[in-house]
């Protein structure tokens, strides 16, 4: 096996298990929005502390799913707080065209 190869394979390897780490998250935050949501919170406070911790994961699709059901669901209680969780997360991950062709 090549050095090339090699490195390769670490890095695949590597990226498995950053997407099953993503995957473990989503299910973990999944009850916890799903409570924030059923028991209709505005301990914003919470819902923030959620949203930090979702903003880790929202690269993947079901980090992302949470993070904007929770976005959604916080936006009326304060739409200013909303807006800058939704700038960070594109500030992380979200790649826009010019970067995509680059």
């Amino acid at each position: 096996m090549s050095d090339h190869e090699a490195l390769f394979q670490s890095i695949s390897a590597i990226a498995k298990e950053i997407q099953r780490q993503h995957t473990i998250a989503a299910h973990q935050y999944a009850p916890v929005v799903n409570a924030i949501i059923a028991t209709e919170s505005r301990d914003e406070r919470h819902i923030e502390q959620t949203l930090d911790r979702l903003l880790d994961h929202a690269g993947h699709p079901a980090g992302l799913e949470l993070f904007k059901t929770l976005c959604r669901y916080y936006y009326p209680i304060s739409p200013a707080a909303t807006a800058d969780y939704i700038h960070t997360w594109r500030e992380l991950w979200d790649v826009d065209e010019t970067e995509r062709l680059a």
